[in-house]
C-alpha cells in the first residue's frame, strides 16, 4: 500500500474500497446495516421488511449488494434466511475512510 510513503493507495485496495463504499451509497442499504448492528440479532427479511417499509423485493435486492462487500452475512434456518452484520467488516470500515483520508488509522484491523 503506497499510502504510508504519501502516495496513493494501490488499485486492488482502492477497488475494494470502492467497492464498500458504492454498498453504503443507498439510504436504504445504510438503514438495513443500521438495523442490523442496532437490532444485534439475525433478521429475516420479512422483518427487516415491515421495519424499513420497503418491498420485500427491494430489501433482497440490496442485502443481495450488502451480502457481495461481507458487510452481512446469511444464516439458513430451515427455509428462511437470517441476515446479521459482519462485525468484522463493520470493524474494517471506519479504518478503511481514515486509510482513504490519509488519517492515522488507529488500530491495525485484519479486514
Amino acid at each position: 500500500m503506497n499510502s504510508e510513503q504519501g502516495g496513493p493507495l494501490d488499485r486492488v485496495t482502492a477497488a475494494e474500497y470502492a467497492s464498500w463504499f458504492r454498498a453504503l451509497a443507498d439510504a436504504t442499504r445504510v438503514q438495513i446495516v443500521s438495523l442490523l448492528a442496532r437490532r444485534g440479532e439475525p433478521m429475516t427479511v420479512g422483518a427487516i421488511t415491515a421495519e424499513l417499509g420497503v418491498g420485500q423485493s427491494t430489501v433482497s435486492e440490496h442485502l443481495k449488494v450488502l451480502a457481495g462487500v461481507r458487510f452481512v452475512l446469511a444464516e439458513r434456518r430451515g427455509t428462511a434466511a437470517y441476515y446479521r452484520v459482519n462485525d468484522a467488516c463493520v470493524e474494517c470500515f471506519p479504518s478503511a475512510a481514515d486509510i482513504v483520508m490519509g488519517r492515522p488509522v488507529p488500530a491495525a484491523p485484519s479486514c
